[in-house]
């Protein structure tokens, strides 16, 4: 299968672990992932999520670089009306000085959380609005085209900006600015389409890119059979159904069947969300892998796969890269 492939991952905290646990998973992930032949390992932001550990992302990032040697690594991405764009600036033009060619700077405009969260993280909720300003504010400071003000490290450094989105407006902007761009299928199936359209119909060639590129999330989870994959995905299934609950919780073990749990309406807007996921045995998860591809045109699919057990994960994503080689 001639198609690129990277991971996503939120370093999820399962119930009984903690974030220490959730790290060194994380480090162990990158360091197979690297040895697998993944191209990427992004870390996403979140915020006020009991399951998840990737909330100082620039952080986390430095840490699975340093612990890795070829892989690229970067942010799925940093949530840019969070932070003044100067420190977003300075913080990946310092891993960009420490690991040379290896950082990817993903950005979105949501806040990653809740509205309350989001007004302690922001204090000001309209910044989301001024998003392409920020960006421009942003490329300003790697270029240093700033007055009296500069990214230090991080003014003349190549760190490569990708735009990030689960609707139609940062994928208009990419294809504007001619920025590649990443869509998060994994929670929006039903805008990849119209959203990638949008970015190919809009793009005009920059310094960065002389044609589009696309990058799609995929919730992805391999096993030995279609059975055990389905088993090992309900853990994702309860953590979708936790937040069309309103709520938020560790990564809850998997169950041999969701019908307790959830009611019509729920599992219905579950589905819905979770409809679209790539689940299975590896000749499913190759057929399904392969349609996913030609429908969307993606060069590139970065896989998300939330398995509470840390040995069922790594198997996942070592038969997804043997799918992909293969």
């Amino acid at each position: 299968m001639n198609i690129k492939i990277s991971v996503l991952d939120l370093a999820p905290i399962v119930q009984g672990g903690t974030a220490a646990d959730s790290f060194r998973n994380t480090m162990d992930l990158a360091q197979h992932a690297e040895k697998w032949g993944y191209n990427r390992y992004w870390l996403a932001e979140h915020h006020n999520m009991a399951g998840v550990a990737s909330s100082a992302t620039s952080v986390v990032i430095g840490y699975v670089a340093g612990g890795t040697s070829r892989i690229r690594v970067g942010s799925g991405g940093i949530m840019l009306p969070n932070h003044a764009p100067l420190v977003i600036a300075e913080q990946f033009g310092t891993l960009a000085s420490m690991y040379p060619g290896r950082i990817d700077l993903g950005l979105g405009r949501a806040p990653g959380t809740d509205q309350l969260t989001a007004r302690a993280l922001r204090r000001d909720l309209r910044n989301a609005d001024d998003f392409p300003e920020q960006l421009e504010e942003l490329r300003a400071y790697f270029a240093g085209d700033v007055e009296n003000v500069r990214a230090v490290p991080g003014e003349g450094l190549d760190v490569p900006i990708w735009l990030l989105g689960s609707s139609g407006f940062s994928a208009r902007l990419a294809g504007q600015l001619g920025l590649p761009f990443a869509f998060a299928s994994h929670f929006s199936p039903d805008y990849t389409l119209p959203a990638i359209e949008a970015y190919r119909s809009t793009f005009t060639p920059s310094q960065v890119l002389d044609k589009p590129y696309v990058m799609v999330g995929a919730n992805v989870i391999v096993a030995e059979a279609d059975e055990k994959a389905r088993y090992l995905a309900t853990s994702q299934q309860q953590q979708f159904l936790n937040l069309i609950r309103g709520r938020t919780a560790p990564l809850q073990p998997p169950v041999e069947s969701m019908d307790y749990l959830w009611s019509e309406y729920e599992k219905a807007a579950l589905e819905r969300q979770f409809g679209s996921a790539i689940v299975g045995s590896r000749e499913t998860v190759k057929a399904k892998l392969e349609d996913f591809v030609n429908m969307t045109g993606a060069d590139e699919v970065i896989a998300s796969a939330h398995i509470f057990h840390h040995d069922d994960r790594l198997r996942s994503y070592e038969m997804l890269a043997e799918i992909v080689s293969g």
